[in-house]
């Protein structure tokens, strides 16, 4: 949203940190400051540059050299082999080749020849847009309050009123080449101005030195803050609202509703991740008098474009009337709809040489009353998509209270989404990892299997939410992973699998976070050892409520949200050597255990018409960082095989026919295998991990 004067950006230049810096150090310090601030930037968005006198490793003579941000970087996160670095007067010589406007994408087969000191950093398509400003440091912000007059119909006018002479402004033009020679003509006609509004695109500022082009870009951004400000006190957003929202926990219920089953239709290609974002920002928009009007105009910023698809699609429900059974009737068909719109949007704007449809499907979906859902290829890119779009609101909400939104022309959107140098870039996209766009439910998440596992399947990309009655040990796992994949990709959720209701808002909770799941490891385990005679009721049935009753609950609950989607799915359950063969004083944890067992069967006959694998890993004498070793559980079985705590290890690795220890990590291994694509055939299988037991043998 647009800020207030006391939430106004803050200059953040530390003169004295900034001291004993380099000239690069300098760069890569306003970067992170202006990157830093979503209302100056977007993730992945803009740019900056600097060019610094530096010694040639060929001649030893300083040469003039172009630091500038490399092509899929994001200032606010990059380091210093983020910038390409070019020879300026290499740059400044392909002014020679260039052989005009139809030729300009060729000028970027050239900027690997103007590459300074080997950097292996890609130039990215706006280099010369910074290499011919004459002036030495230079930001490009894609700030929502400049674009909001930016996407103004009337934004050369309103760009002169606000700023004056101090700021200038440009037409339309995509970037590349041509906008580079644009800008430097306009610097060398208006050498007094600061920078350039450019038409639906964003702002350009420069400065002789790195403090005083950041505290330009700050106060430009900062004046168009206050006189938009001053425009729109008194106008409501979006000319009023129309509906009004539901409460909190409802938006999230129909969020987890809809997900799913939009997961399910939009996964034909790949599956993808969904994201959900019902902050004020957006709730202002989708229940707003102008959402049918704005929402297919599409979004102007070619950044923004990029990440939100030619348009959003609005999904046909009525807050005052939530009705979610004929809602998701209707899916279908408005997905559908949306298909065969892009489709034919690519039918008129493709040319000769244009890439092939790519996926049909919207990225953005707003549901009036509840929110915005966004989907991609993985948490991260559904995440930033709708942070993207969240930069559209704003502008069109600018926009449309000083003026007249426009977004793109549809030729023109179709230009930049279909152009043969960004796709280029996504051909060389790395191929995606096994578990790309999976999502699993791994309950027992705290343990040392759980965690293990949480790990293997992540390291895969796939995103995991940690189920645990222990809350805090599932958080602590969500840290320890966070850490090494990011915060995106782990969630963690209270669940006691005895109860019906906890199994169901743990669903519900990963449906909001992901948009649904496709992978259950069902992991959450007790264990007990008596003499039958000193078997309480008690025992008995906590054994079966945890190892059998829990099993199947979460079993259950995951074979209604995989029918919904619609994709088949893995359920692993993590079973045990006891439940092929028995241990004395332990009838209580087998016969749970052969019960998991026989459920599994059950229901790997019932899911297979659906795509749905069940199997099971047998592990046995897992010691090392499970829970269940760290209690009652150990002395008993200690009593029971006549050792003590230490011995107890040695004794289950002698006892093995190949002499070797169980580690949560050879069960992760496992459920891996049989939860991905590796074991595409099989199901109602059994997976001993026990390092050799014969009691154990299933045939």
């Amino acid at each position: 949203m647009l800020t207030k004067a006391k939430d106004r950006l803050q200059n953040l230049w530390d003169s004295g940190k900034a001291a004993g810096m380099s000239e690069p150090e300098k760069l890569l310090y306003r970067s992170n400051l202006l990157g830093s601030d979503k209302r100056i930037t977007n993730y992945g968005g803009g740019n900056t540059s600097a060019k610094v006198m530096e010694r040639d490793p060929l001649t030893g003579d300083e040469t003039e050299v172009l630091w500038v941000k490399g092509s899929g970087g994001d200032v606010g996160s990059m380091k210093l082999d983020g910038f390409s670095t070019l020879y300026m007067d290499k740059l400044r010589a392909l002014k020679g080749v260039y052989r005009g406007l139809e030729f300009e994408d060729e000028m970027v087969g050239y900027l690997p020849h103007c590459t300074f000191n080997l950097n292996p950093r890609a130039a990215s398509i706006d280099t010369p847009l910074h290499a011919y400003v004459p002036r030495v440091h230079v930001d490009h912000m894609h700030a929502d309050a400049i674009i909001a007059i930016a996407a103004s119909k009337d934004s050369k006018a309103l760009t002169r009123e606000i700023f004056g002479d101090r700021i200038g402004w440009l037409p339309w033009k995509r970037p590349g080449y041509e906008l580079g020679l644009w800008l430097e003509k306009y610097c060398l006609e208006n050498p007094e101005a600061d920078g350039v509004v450019l038409e639906s695109h964003g702002l350009f500022t420069w400065g002789d030195t790195a403090e005083s082009c950041y505290a330009t870009t700050i106060e430009i951004i900062n004046e168009a803050i206050a006189w938009l400000e001053a425009k729109t006190e008194d106008k409501p957003a979006f000319g009023g609202a129309r509906l009004q929202s539901l409460a909190p926990e409802a938006r999230r219920e129909v969020a987890a509703a809809l997900m799913p089953a939009i997961r399910g239709m939009v996964s034909g290609n790949q599956h993808m991740v969904g994201h959900f974002d019902d902050q004020d920002a957006v709730l202002d928009f989708v229940n707003s008098n102008a959402l049918l009007t704005l929402a297919p105009m599409g979004t102007s910023c070619p950044d923004h474009f990029l990440r939100t698809k030619i348009a959003p699609l609005v999904v046909d429900f009525d807050p005052n009337k939530p009705d979610l059974g004929a809602v998701l009737a209707s899916l279908p068909a408005q997905v559908e709809a949306y298909r065969d719109s892009y489709a034919a949007y690519y039918e008129r704007c493709k040319h000769a040489d244009s890439p092939a449809l790519r996926d049909p499907n919207a990225v953005v979906y707003l549901v009036p009353g509840v929110g915005m859902i966004t989907f991609a290829k993985d948490k991260a890119t559904a995440r930033i998509s709708g942070e993207f779009y969240v930069n559209a609101i704003n502008v069109m909400r600018g926009a449309s209270a000083v003026s007249e939104y426009q977004g793109l022309p549809e030729q023109e959107a179709f230009d930049i989404e279909y152009w043969l140098l960004e796709e280029a870039k996504l051909q060389r996209m790395p191929k995606p990892k096994s578990l790309a766009g999976r999502v699993a439910l791994v309950t027992g998440g705290g343990g040392g299997i759980g965690a293990a596992t949480a790990e293997r399947l992540l390291r895969e990309g796939a995103c995991v939410v940690l189920a645990d009655i222990d809350l805090a040990a599932a958080e602590k796992v969500q840290e320890q992973l966070s850490s090494v994949y990011s915060s995106d990709v782990v969630r963690s959720v209270a669940v006691d699998v005895t109860r019906e209701d906890a199994v169901a808002r743990a669903y519900a909770e990963t449906a909001v976070e992901y948009g649904g799941v496709d992978i259950l490891v069902s992991n959450a385990g007790i264990a007990s050892s008596a003499p039958v005679e000193e078997t309480s009721l008690a025992l008995w049935s906590r054994n079966m409520d945890i190892l059998s009753t829990g099993y199947f609950l979460v079993s259950r609950e995951a074979f209604g949200l995989l029918r919904r989607q619609g994709m088949g799915g893995s359920i692993v359950f993590i079973g045990s050597k006891n439940g092929l063969a028995a241990s004395p004083n332990a009838s209580a944890y087998c016969t749970a255990k052969a019960s998991e067992l026989h459920l599994a069967r059950c229901l790997a006959l019932e899911g297979a018409e659906l795509g749905i694998r069940v199997n099971v890993v047998n592990p046995d004498a897992v010691l090392r960082g499970s829970r269940i070793w760290e209690g009652e559980w150990l002395d008993q079985r200690a009593a029971t095989y006549g050792t003590d705590k230490e011995g107890l290890e040695e004794m289950y690795r002698n006892r093995s026919m190949l002499k070797r220890s169980v580690l949560p990590e050879d069960i992760a291994e496992a459920t891996y295998f049989l939860a991905s694509d590796l074991s595409a055939k099989s199901t109602g299988n059994i997976l001993n991990v026990d390092a050799g037991n014969k009691e154990a043998f299933t045939r």
